[in-house]
């Protein structure tokens, strides 16, 4: 029993609404569909934009769909595909190896030399002045293709025009099944473009451009045969490198002259310039007497080493561009 009975003050028919939201503000959305203003109009305090700006808006919006569609492609190959250079206008791929061979040869030799592939190819890009071809890269990509199976290609960059159709087949036609990276161990592009000196790029992550020739094209005659073991055999090839790049090439007539009586001495004792076996060593000079003048004038020795070099068929991509 209740100590004590007080009598309702309020009825028991009250109903109270209670409240759903703290606070409550007019739709935005509504009012701009009701006024067909634009988003600019409202910011602008509701004044209407001129129609050259929605114009600019709606192509802005296009272009920007498709960089985005553009940066998905790329991402997509990037995951298969490693390429440090991409400023291309002309494009000549080729196979220069045989199609039917299926064994891959060499690849521990690779992984070796140049790490794991990680599946992705081992692209090679060079650019070179088309006023002054590199020889000696065209005669290391033909060994090259001996050894590994490789995928060649040839472009022209948007500095130079004009480039000689011999330049652009260089490394051979075009092979219907260049698109399959896959399919190869080693890529060679070869980009005519308006350098100063010639540059190679292997990893953009693991390695600084090379530049010049010479230093080039010791990087590829590593792949195809080990540098000398014996310390005074590989100064002797680094010198007759240096000579070749540095006194043929670019000296004066007297300088040109000392270094062709050098050779003739040098080969009067071996067959080639060091030691039994061809090495960097003759492919530098022969290419550099070869760009540099008629190999008739030159030496007994030397016209003899000429011709062994000829004899060999590695030479055989150089002489085209000299016509």
């Amino acid at each position: 029993m209740a100590m004590y009975q007080v009598k309702p003050v309020f009825g028991d028919d009250i109903k109270i609404d209670l409240p759903t939201c703290m606070y409550k503000l007019p739709n935005i959305h509504a009012q701009r569909s009701a006024s067909g203003c634009s988003e600019h109009a409202l910011q602008n305090g509701g004044t209407e934009v001129d129609p050259a700006f929605r114009d600019l808006e709606v192509r802005q919006d296009k272009i920007m769909g498709r960089l985005y569609e553009l940066k998905a492609a790329v991402d997509g190959l990037a995951k298969t595909v490693t390429t440090p250079d991409a400023d291309l206008d002309q494009t000549v791929t080729s196979l220069s190896q045989s199609p039917t061979a299926t064994a891959f040869r060499g690849t521990a030799d690779l992984d070796s030399l140049l790490g794991k592939d990680l599946g992705a190819l081992r692209d090679i890009v060079i650019n070179a002045n088309p006023a002054r071809p590199p020889l000696t890269l065209l005669v290391l990509h033909a060994m090259l293709c001996q050894r590994y199976r490789v995928l060649s290609s040839v472009h022209v960059h948007s500095s130079v025009s004009g480039v000689p159709a011999q330049l652009l087949s260089c490394l051979g036609p075009r092979h219907a099944d260049s698109y399959v990276r896959q399919r190869f161990q080693l890529g060679f592009t070869l980009i005519w473009k308006d350098v100063s000196k010639l540059q190679m790029k292997f990893s953009i992550q693991n390695m600084c451009p090379i530049e010049g020739e010479a230093n080039v094209a010791r990087f590829l005659f590593r792949l195809v045969a080990p540098y000398p073991s014996d310390p005074a055999l590989a100064t002797l090839v680094d010198s007759w490198v240096d000579t070749a790049f540095f006194q043929l090439a670019e000296g004066s007539t007297k300088e040109r002259s000392a270094v062709l009586r050098s050779l003739n001495g040098a080969l009067g004792r071996d067959p080639w310039l060091a030691g039994p076996e061809l090495s960097l060593a003759d492919i530098a000079c022969y290419c550099c007497i070869l760009q540099t003048g008629p190999a008739a004038s030159s030496p007994a020795n030397v016209q003899r080493w000429l011709k062994a070099c000829e004899n060999l068929g590695h030479f055989g991509p150089a002489h085209p561009l000299l016509q």
